[in-house]
């Protein structure tokens, strides 16, 4: 086995300390300038293929330097593909829900994630339902020639399900679950942080449709918004107050999976208005021309 550090300019020392290593296994790759259509991370990462491609690998297993995995889990990961014939198979890492924001906004980002992407849906070969997490992807060789190389998603803003997506339609069985023992360091101090990653992204989903745009937002609202709204405050509040309760039951495991409190799953309404005004934030932005800014970069919002 041989690790390819693709350094994509980073700023934070992680090509001088992983060159410090001193590990005749760890290759570290500078990647050269972007090139035009290509969105950075693609491009980092297929510098890394061409270079790990020179050892003739059967697996890529795509990760972040900021993900820290337990021992194991490359194993793990290897014996489930190799069980279930997989050609990607994937594990949403814990992110870090330690101070206030996170703790509000990182299991339902999570908890919405598992909507859009139905864990059940994405690894059943018959359905069209195709999602990754980027995190950690590990990829059969084979399964990536297949869709072209990573330059066919050269261009996807939302990388990780563009390539689940890329493999799937190729005839790839792929495979997605939640990590246990492996987590993002990558901490989210403000809001401003968090809300810049949910923003360079959500319209993007919405496949940049106003119209979908406003059923999200619609949804969000009726969902998880007016329930607690009516059972304070409307007619029908018995109806509203149990339907308020039955979100609280579905959050549960959500925040059970991240250790926190019983009662955060009160919060879930809070953090929907918040995701909305994320998403119209990203919907203005878009129509206005403004670039998304993400790590201290502007990327395509496209």
């Amino acid at each position: 086995m041989s690790v390819v550090l693709s350094n994509d300019s980073s700023t934070d020392r992680t090509a001088e300390l992983a060159g410090g290593l001193n590990d005749e296994r760890l290759m570290v790759n500078n990647a050269g300038p972007l090139e035009a259509g290509w969105v950075g991370k693609m491009w980092a990462l297929n510098q890394g293929v061409a270079k790990a491609h020179k050892s003739v690998p059967e697996y890529y297993w795509f990760t972040d330097a900021d993900i820290y995995h337990g021992p194991g889990v490359l194993r793990a990961l290897v014996c489930q593909a190799e069980n279930k014939g997989l050609a990607l198979t994937s594990l949403m890492v814990k992110l870090r829900a330690v101070n206030a924001w996170e703790k509000l906004l990182v299991p339902a980002f999570i908890f919405y994630f598992c909507l859009i992407y139905p864990f059940r849906a994405v690894n059943d070969p018959t359905s069209k339902i195709a999602g990754a997490a980027g995190g950690c992807m590990l990829l059969r060789a084979s399964a990536l020639e297949a869709i072209g190389g990573l330059s066919a998603v050269r261009g996807a803003v939302i990388d990780d399900c563009a390539i689940g997506r890329a493999v799937k339609t190729s005839g790839g069985t792929i495979w997605l679950g939640l990590g246990e023992a492996s987590w993002s360091l990558r901490g989210y101090e403000t809001l401003r942080e968090f809300w810049d990653m949910v923003k360079r992204s959500a319209y993007t989903q919405l496949n940049h449709s106003p119209i979908l745009a406003v059923g999200a937002l619609a949804g969000l609202l009726l969902t998880f918004v007016a329930p607690l709204v009516l059972a304070f405050f409307g007619p029908g509040s018995y109806f509203a107050f149990a339907a308020w309760l039955i979100m609280c039951g579905i959050y549960w495991p959500t925040i059970r999976y991240y250790r926190l409190h019983p009662l955060w799953v009160l919060s879930l309404p809070v953090a929907a208005v918040f995701f909305g005004a994320m998403t119209v934030d990203s919907v203005f932005s878009h129509h206005a021309g403004k670039p998304n800014a993400w790590r201290n970069r502007d990327i395509p919002s496209s």
